[in-house]
């Protein structure tokens, strides 16, 4: 009698098991479908697309941002939207992740000595602009791909477009219309 209990539980356990691997997989196989469709939008609709290189398993050891950094497929959304843009002759520009995008003022220049993670705006004291963090960083980080190519401000851009590209934008809640 005990031995058929033990029996019908590990049956019980090993259906529940399958249960469990098709819903990781269906939450893998949606995942990597949005990623496809945003990378494929973004590769038809830019000529050039410029963003920060992200160290995530560096910022998820070090953040209290824990899983939600992983989760968000961002490695897997670079390497879709380098190779679709690659296959349409377009450009992909890493800025470092030391560049300091989010402390620099996208209007003057000025550089801020520290900025603490939870300063989401800050002021520049040299042109008294309000900031706000993520678009200020997105400014920088487009600025300087773009410079990365040797793209010259005051000559303009030549007929290419350009795309501000945040972080901010795998890590919303709910996804921008780009």
């Amino acid at each position: 009698m005990i031995r058929n209990l033990k029996l019908v539980q590990y049956n019980n356990y090993c259906k529940q098991k399958r249960v469990v691997a098709k819903l990781h997989e269906k939450v893998a196989n949606q995942r990597r479908d949005f990623l496809h469709k945003l990378s494929n939008r973004i590769a038809n609709d830019y000529d050039v697309v410029c963003i920060e290189d992200l160290n995530m398993k560096a910022m998820g050891q070090c953040l209290n941002l824990g899983k939600s950094v992983f989760d968000n497929g961002w490695g897997m959304f670079t390497s879709f939207l380098n190779y679709k843009l690659e296959d349409k002759g377009k450009v992909l520009v890493k800025v470092g992740k030391w560049y300091p995008s989010s402390k620099t003022c996208s209007v003057c220049g000025y550089e801020k000595e520290e900025l603490s993670l939870n300063e989401r705006e800050w002021e520049c004291p040299n042109c008294h602009t309000i900031h706000d963090r993520d678009m200020n960083a997105a400014i920088n980080i487009k600025r300087q791909g773009l410079h990365m190519l040797g793209y010259d401000e005051n000559r303009g851009a030549h007929g290419d477009s350009s795309l501000i590209l945040s972080t901010v934008v795998l890590l919303s809640e709910k996804p921008p219309l780009l």
